[in-house]
């Protein structure tokens, strides 16, 4: 099969599409010949050599896939070959197939493509583990996102509106800010031209915001804190601008808050488990009745792998970029 090779740690250019030999399904595992791949942070991350894969998953990049499963390892209940899914995996996307736990395989919802499918996986596993299950995000809380044109931030807004929170983005730009509010933001906020402490307070009566969804970091922890409500919940999942820094907690003690966070990579299986399924009973039909659709903002196939990368350290882009892999 040809996958994408990283021999080295670095910039874009140092990917290489190889040859090698496909994967075989082990225990509780299916082979899915792979249509399409998500690309995601951490696969910018694991390039340039600060995100290793777990010892036992494969070293090949790409996160999330969709497409047809071709074998099946012993004890993959459910699943037979010719079934269309897209997957949670533990690396390997980026090849023409790749060995998944049958668990974190869920079935492509009606009425979307293989490529639109590839684009499910990593953000909503990712969204509904923090928000509604770390957070407990509930109908008429306030929900603020940062990063809200991101693939997480685009599929947390949906995913936020649908179970009837007010919710609240950041954006770095007035067309993504348009784009925030046309997928149902209340209101998108311009972090470059204004303080989304004093936007959400202003627009909460001062109250501020139930739960806080954070990917940046850096300054953005402390005015987090400002930001958040009583008994508020601030999950972080990334720290685009850094991890350390100096806060003053004793808003955390007075406003009975949380601070929490978590990767998704390193869990084990059954915990991926849980939140397939919780998604297939909770989210999947939103999907197929059209309320919740993945926001694709560019397709490159897999031998320009390099520029989908670039095009995702750019932060110039509105949702998802996916590598088409296999026509």
């Amino acid at each position: 099969m040809h996958f994408i090779d990283l021999p080295e740690h670095g910039g874009p250019e140092v990917m290489q599409l190889a040859e090698g030999d496909k994967p075989a399904p082990g225990e509780g595992e299916v082979l899915i010949k792979v249509a399409a791949a998500g690309v995601n942070r951490p696969d910018i991350v694991q390039r340039m050599g600060f995100y290793p894969p777990p010892p036992d998953a494969s070293p090949i990049m790409g996160l999330e896939v969709a497409g047809e499963i071709v074998a099946l390892g012993d004890g993959a209940a459910r699943w037979k070959e010719g079934d269309r899914v897209c997957a949670l995996t533990n690396g390997g996307g980026y090849a023409e197939y790749v060995a998944v736990p049958a668990t974190q395989c869920l079935p492509v919802p009606g009425g979307l493509s293989l490529t639109e499918a590839a684009a499910l996986p990593e953000t909503f596993f990712t969204v509904w583990s923090n928000v509604f299950d770390r957070a407990q995000l509930k109908g008429g809380e306030v929900f603020l996102v940062h990063g809200g044109s991101s693939g997480i931030g685009t599929t947390a807004i949906q995913l936020a509106v649908n179970f009837g929170a007010r919710v609240f983005a950041t954006a770095g730009s007035g067309e993504k800010c348009a784009a925030c509010e046309k997928l149902g933001a209340e209101r998108a906020i311009n972090y470059r031209s204004e303080d989304f402490v004093e936007a959400v307070l202003g627009a909460t009566g001062g109250r501020g915001a139930d739960v806080i969804l954070d990917m940046v970091g850096g300054d953005y922890i402390s005015r987090n804190i400002k930001t958040a409500a009583v008994d508020g919940r601030i999950v972080n999942i990334a720290y685009l601008q850094g991890a350390s820094v100096q806060v003053n907690m004793l808003p955390v003690m007075l406003k009975r808050l949380t601070l929490t966070g978590s990767t998704l990579r390193p869990q084990p299986v059954a915990v991926k488990a849980a939140i397939a399924s919780a998604l297939e009973e909770k989210v999947w039909p939103l999907i197929e009745k059209g309320s919740i659709r993945p926001q694709i903002a560019d397709t490159f196939p897999l031998e320009r792998v390099a520029d989908a990368h670039r095009l995702m350290e750019s932060s110039g882009h509105i949702g998802k970029i996916v590598l088409v892999v296999n026509n």
